[in-house]
């Protein structure tokens, strides 16, 4: 590194993105809005680069058009790309040589898992094309490389920063490493960006400061928390991870009620209210729910909850750590269970459904958007067929060649044409809270000539909104009784238990990083700084002080499976 090179004369000229996907598309489009200006009076260009693969490589040819590639319900993405590309600093190629006079570059390359480790081909793929015209770049100033990508924690350390010296660039000296985990929402990107407070980590103390200077532009009404690369990567999966264990316990809970014909979501509000922990998810299903018990679904999906937790333990498990007791690890398995669990409420509710026609509405994993990643309805689908059902799949944002579609062979089994998916069905189940589907509830039923009940498995209706129809009405935690308040207090107490079992797993975890993967004092990893950090997530992810179990609530015979992992996974 040049010894004259220093936060003052720092000059950014380019940005470099890399991916065009739910994270690189608004950060691009904001970072070009922004019209940074480090050094010279021109604002820096923003170039966005995807490879030209069959599935994704048509996103340069859009967004060079001024079109926003991301589906679904988007506020403000389309306007900022198409005034931005208009005023020539946002841009798009296939070309990787655009990194070499980068002064900025981004990874928001998807990162996965394979069983119980990280899947990071694609990552280092782009990596290993980065660097190859790193190694022209002559003598400029270092490039700040920033990691938006989820990574598994201690992957910055002994992993990517390995990748660029199989290259001979040394952090430090030819790059300067940094990763800032992407907090972002399908349906809310632009938002989630601007407001969402954002974690910033190096392997040096340099590379954060850095990165705030870049990111204070366009995180305008959030904070930015400077820490190490190591914290970094443990806060952004453990907040997933609790997330998934808060749904888990909140299935677990809904499955006892809907047993026992008792209303979920009076239960929830008054667990939440005894906890301190209120939101407005039950009655509002275009509300992100923050409350400590989560709404219960068709399933668990998306890019993050179903890899996070394995990512974050992942180290632990190579290790061979005895996590029989993982609370993150059950709560993976009650997920994965949904579908399932919602065939058979199907068939409960409304007999053998062999030879019957089914419509499922809702392909996307979340509301208002396209991102079918992971997405329960396509797993549920497959099941339905499997038994023989006739199954219709409808999303009104998900396109017909969509990958994953396409993957599970069900594209000829989906549709755009809300009219054509129920016009035939004799049950019809709601996958997503997609608003369209309210709005239209009463039209739907009228296009549906053969219908016979519908399925609520999203939180969607309420009885009240479908007691001028006929057609039987059956959801997710939909009982008509009210719970007694000892039943409550159960659920209460059953909640403390999670929240501190999986502190004292986050406790394990921390200290196994600190003894294996801290160099440094400023890699090390404060139990304190987590929480204080995994606290600024919009979804409410306050992490219990971690402590000792002293007993496994249980009411008439009913305990969950999470507490008790709680109480016997505890750690000494």
């Amino acid at each position: 590194m040049d010894k004259a090179f220093t936060l003052k004369n720092w000059q950014v000229e380019k940005i470099a993105i890399i991916g065009a996907g739910i994270v690189g598309i608004p950060m691009a489009a904001l970072l070009a809005q922004a019209q940074i200006r480090r050094g010279k009076g021109n604002p820096a260009r923003v170039c966005v680069i995807q490879r030209n693969s069959p599935t994704s490589g048509w996103k340069v040819a859009a967004l060079n058009a001024g079109k926003s590639p991301i589906g679904g319900i988007e506020p403000e993405l389309d306007k900022i790309i198409s005034r931005a590309v208009s005023e020539r600093t946002l841009y798009a190629s296939h070309d990787y040589s655009e990194v070499s006079d980068a002064d900025i570059i981004l990874f928001c390359v998807q990162t996965d898992k394979e069983e119980f480790r990280p899947a990071y081909g694609p990552l280092f793929s782009a990596i290993e094309d980065t660097s190859r015209h790193l190694q022209r770049r002559g003598k400029r100033n270092p490039p700040l490389v920033i990691f938006e990508s989820t990574l598994a924690p201690s992957s910055m350390v002994s992993i990517v920063r390995a990748k660029f010296q199989d290259f001979g660039l040394a952090d430090g000296r030819d790059i300067i490493l940094a990763n800032s985990p992407n907090r972002v929402m399908p349906g809310r990107l632009v938002e989630r960006i601007r407001t969402s407070d954002k974690i910033i980590g190096g392997l040096i103390p340099l590379a954060p400061k850095l990165v705030h200077q870049i990111y204070s532009e366009i995180v305008t009404e959030g904070s930015l928390h400077l820490t190490n690369s190591l914290t970094a990567e443990i806060v952004k999966t453990l907040e997933n991870a609790y997330r998934d264990v808060r749904i888990a316990y909140a299935t677990e809970i809904a499955r006892y009620c809907d047993e026992n014909n008792l209303d979920f979501y009076d239960v929830r509000d008054r667990v939440n209210e005894k906890l301190a922990r209120e939101d407005r998810a039950s009655q509002d299903p275009a509300s992100v729910p923050t409350g400590a018990l989560l709404i219960p679904t068709i399933g668990v999906g998306g890019h993050c909850l179903p890899k996070d937790g394995i990512l974050l333990l992942w180290r632990l498990i190579e290790s061979k750590k005895d996590l029989s007791g993982s609370l993150i690890l059950e709560a993976r398995r009650i997920n994965d269970e949904s579908p399932s669990q919602v065939t058979r409420a199907l068939i409960t509710r409304f007999g053998s459904l062999v030879g019957r026609s089914v419509a499922l509405l809702g392909a996307a994993y979340r509301p208002e958007s396209e991102d079918t990643r992971n997405s329960p309805a396509l797993v549920l689908a497959l099941e339905l067929l499997r038994m023989g059902v006739n199954v219709t799949l409808h999303d009104p944002y998900v396109r017909a060649e969509d990958q994953n579609l396409v993957r599970s062979s069900l594209q000829n089994h989906f549709t755009n044409d809300i009219i054509f998916a129920i016009r035939g069905a004799e049950y019809v189940v709601f996958c997503v809270s997609h608003r369209t589907y309210m709005e239209e509830i009463e039209a739907i039923i009228r296009a549906a000539p053969k219908l016979r009940g519908i399925f609520d498995a999203c939180n969607l209706f309420r009885i009240s909104d479908l007691e001028r129809s006929s057609i039987s009405y059956y959801g997710i935690g939909r009982g008509k009784k009210r719970a007694p308040d000892d039943f409550v207090d159960f659920v209460v107490d059953g909640f403390r238990s999670v929240e501190r079992g999986f502190s004292n797993e986050i406790m394990q975890a921390i200290r196994f990083f600190n003894e294996n993967y801290c160099e440094d004092e400023f890699n090390r990893v404060d139990f304190d700084e987590v929480r204080r950090l995994a606290a600024t997530c919009v979804t409410g992810c306050d992490i219990a002080e971690p402590g000792g179990l002293t007993h496994i609530p249980c009411y008439h015979g009913f305990s969950s499976r999470l507490v008790r992992n709680a109480k016997r996974g505890q750690f000494e």
